[in-house]
């Protein structure tokens, strides 16, 4: 793994949120976008080295909704970059912990990624992400 590449927070209100945010990190979000097969709307924030990714549920059987109806608005995951994604969801299996799912799929920001099931993390949701055109088989 190369680095945290992005914070997810799951957030009620994705506008007063980005407001929120800009004030807070001092830059506007950089991208919106909406990843409609996981029912999200996301906002990324430039942190320097790593992201900042507010995720508002479009949808109300989302895992964004569901997880804020049970725990409320805050950190929903911790994504790590990876350079090759194939081979580190070998890896991760092969140590023993949970793939959530094994073939990646598309993400936002131009990324694939794989979640690792919080029940083998210590309670924390893993993504792992890798930019789509440096994708190896």
């Amino acid at each position: 793994m190369n680095k945290i590449e992005h914070l997810g927070i799951a957030v009620k209100d994705l506008e007063a949120s980005s407001t929120l945010f800009e004030k807070l990190l001092g830059v506007a979000p950089y991208k919106t976008e909406e990843v409609e097969a996981e029912g999200v709307n996301t906002s990324f924030f430039n942190t320097g080295n790593s992201k900042i990714e507010l995720l508002e549920a479009t949808k109300a059987d989302s895992a964004i909704a569901k997880f804020i109806e049970k725990r409320g608005e805050g950190i929903h995951h911790v994504a790590f970059d990876v350079s090759d994604i194939h081979s580190e969801v070998k890896r991760l299996k092969s140590e023993g912990f949970t793939i959530l799912n094994e073939t990646p799929r598309k993400g936002a920001d131009n990324k694939w990624v794989v979640f690792l099931h919080p029940k083998s993390t210590n309670g924390v949701l893993i993504e792992l992400c890798q930019e789509m055109e440096k994708e190896k088989h």
